[in-house]
């Protein structure tokens, strides 16, 4: 332990894309990366985290053009909404980094200079299949024969879509050569990635043969320009993993010590479809680079709605600030970090969330600490001091309590957080059973004594688990702890003092706040979609209706509604505005994203399943079900007043 690199821990997130707000995917990777810092903070290690933004590339680029905007001023528009979704959720990162930032782009054309120096990248000719979403250039290998369309063009094997054929001058990275060492290595590093499957999925990858890699483009502007050479930008994996080096230091000769104290990264979270970018590229990126590898990648599945996998492209993607005003941040924390399987794709369902809610944490773990209290201090019973000697069934409680953590750190430290709080509801299980089985209302009428230890015992099992507890919902435990008369303390590894101590603490309780509300099941606002008759209008009626020109710049879904979409909607110098829609079986997001539409402006605002809906969209109806998007037959300036 006084090695200088067990005290330290460097966690990364995937980078994001901003073409869109932050959705429910993209806070799962985030949260289990924050709970992997959060745990650690408790072993008294310094934690470097780090999360942000991927902004460059073909995607990024069209999705500024068809919001009319250059695509610097458009990825701009994206970062506080990522910024404002974490710090709503309680995310402590060290650092926020964006792949536009000079330090990142000037350290990027460093690595290039320095590989091209060495032979590991040289100029030839790419021919093949691309794939814009996913900035992927396809193989023949990664191609299912199944896949390929009557004019032979591959649908791309991560996202389905159709790609398209690309022929041009490239850069290419000699990721050939480091085909037998990546095995040697995971034949030496068994445990790379959790779980084990996908570290089985990689090397089957490897061992099919590595092709080098393009690692640049010629056909799009927006990227870090290759150095020295004009015509080139580099391509997007060349620049977005580097974040992860570049984040802590590297390529900035002032921040040296800063980057060999941190690198390497000792946790890289990221999602299962862009593992073999993290497990194969990457590590012969720093290969070729003379720098160490990642201890471990923690490779998690997809969040799937119904059978399809959440994306924003899909439009089923659920908006985590909704999310958090209903349910809570804590609670939306532990559903997704403790119900979620990192090993496989899971369901997310509001009914299965709100279940969740109300047994789990309103009845196992809230009505524990508040019977327990409400206990104590109706009969006297404020400050808890230590039992001198503890009953059998405290013994059992208390020995629990240490095997309960050993499991649950062995757990944590593996990547398996989801696990690890299962082995915590077991324990929470068994501080309710032990409560019940000793009858404290029924024992202080006996023996003052009994029904004191067991108020010690519930206390001290409760502060076990408030500190288990606290890196996946940091403000609901910091409660607990303050009603059991505790304060936080973070200048120790807390979890060598649980596991090493005697039941020995005094504790001085006070009744607060619920811990856990019970949720009752949302249920959905009918909304009549026809245009219903009304009775005849004065032009002085017609002049109070305001209608205004706007841009959807974002399309959501409801998981609640078959009907809904959630828009945001540009309206230029009067601001943005949420408007929702029962639009969802006429048009696809896609159909509506950077689509310009007429709007009911000076609608009141009016509730829809808990949302605000700030306006009126209008459309033509064709018959009994088609609707028809009303669009200017010219693009004009957003917010601009039809008349």
């Amino acid at each position: 332990m006084d090695n200088l690199a067990t005290k330290k821990f460097y966690v990364t997130t995937p980078i994001y894309y901003v073409n869109a707000r932050p959705h429910l995917g993209s806070l799962y990777s985030t949260l289990l990366a924050d709970v992997a810092a959060r745990y650690q903070r408790l072993h008294n290690k310094k934690v470097f985290f780090l999360t942000g933004t991927d902004e460059h590339g073909q995607k990024i680029a069209q999705s500024a053009a068809a919001a009319g905007k250059e695509p610097k001023e458009f990825v701009d528009s994206f970062i506080a909404p990522f910024k404002d979704a974490w710090a709503l959720y309680n995310i402590e990162y060290t650092r926020f980094i964006r792949t536009t930032d000079p330090e990142h782009i000037a350290a990027v054309q460093a690595w290039i200079e320095r590989l091209l120096v060495s032979g590991d990248i040289y100029k030839s000719h790419y021919a093949g299949f691309y794939c814009t979403p996913c900035e992927t250039f396809v193989t023949e290998k990664d191609i299912p024969q199944e896949s390929l369309q009557e004019a032979a063009i591959p649908l791309c094997p991560t996202c389905g879509r159709v790609t398209e054929y690309v022929s041009e001058e490239s850069y290419f990275f000699k990721l050939s050569k480091y085909q037998e060492q990546l095995l040697d290595f995971y034949k030496d590093n068994p445990h790379f990635i959790t779980p084990p499957e996908r570290m089985a999925e990689v090397i089957a990858f490897v061992q099919s043969g590595l092709k080098d890699l393009s690692i640049s483009r010629t056909t799009i502007s927006w990227g870090i320009p290759f150095p020295g050479d004009k015509h080139h930008v580099t391509y997007v994996w060349a620049d977005a993993l580097n974040n992860y080096i570049t984040g802590v230091g590297y390529g900035q000769p002032h921040k040296e010590k800063e980057f060999n104290f941190w690198w390497p990264a000792d946790l890289q979270v990221l999602g299962k479809d862009i593992v073999r970018f993290h497990a194969v590229f990457w590590p012969a990126f720093l290969m070729a680079s003379h720098l160490a590898l990642p201890k471990k990648l923690l490779v998690h599945g997809w969040i799937k709605i119904g059978e399809h996998k959440m994306s924003k492209s899909r439009g089923n993607a659920v908006d985590p600030i909704e999310l958090a005003a209903t349910y809570g941040v804590d609670q939306v924390r532990y559903y997704l970090v403790r119900h979620l399987a990192i090993t496989q794709d899971s369901p997310f369902t509001y009914p299965e969330l709100e279940q969740r809610i109300n047994s789990d944490l309103a009845h196992d773990l809230g009505n524990l600490l508040n019977r327990m209290i409400t206990l104590a201090l109706k009969n006297n019973l404020s400050r808890v001091v230590p039992p001198a000697e503890l009953s059998p069934e405290s013994v059992v409680l208390y020995e629990t309590g240490k095997n309960i953590l050993v499991r649950f750190m062995q757990e944590m430290e593996s990547g398996y957080m989801n696990r690890a709080y299962a082995i915590v509801w077991e324990y929470i299980q068994a501080v309710n059973k032990y409560f019940h089985v000793r009858e404290p209302w029924k024992r202080v009428k006996i023996s003052q004594q009994d029904f004191d230890e067991t108020i010690s015992a519930a206390c001290h099992a409760l502060y076990t688990i408030g500190y288990m507890c606290l890196p996946l919902m940091p403000t609901k435990m910091e409660q607990l702890l303050q009603q059991l008369g505790m304060s936080l303390e973070l200048d120790k590894d807390i979890y060598a003092e649980l596991l090493s101590e005697p039941w020995n603490k005094t504790f001085v309780l006070t009744q607060g706040e619920i811990l856990f509300n019970k949720i009752e099941p949302q249920k959905e606002e009918t909304m009549a979609e026809e245009v219903k008759t009304t009775p005849t209008i004065t032009i002085d009626d017609f002049a109070k209706i305001e209608l205004r020109v706007g841009t959807i710049e974002d399309v959501q879904t409801l998981e609640k509604s078959d009907k809904l979409y959630v828009l945001k909607v540009n309206f230029g110098a009067f601001g943005t505005r949420q408007i929702l829609s029962g639009i969802r079986k006429s048009f696809t997001p896609d159909h509506l994203l950077a689509r310009q539409g007429i709007f009911v402006f000076n609608l009141a605002p009016r509730k829809m399943m808990g949302l605000e809906s700030q306006g009126m969209m209008l459309f033509a109806k064709e018959g009994q079900e088609r609707l028809i998007l009303i669009s200017p037959e010219h693009k004009v300036e957003n917010g601009t007043q039809l008349s």
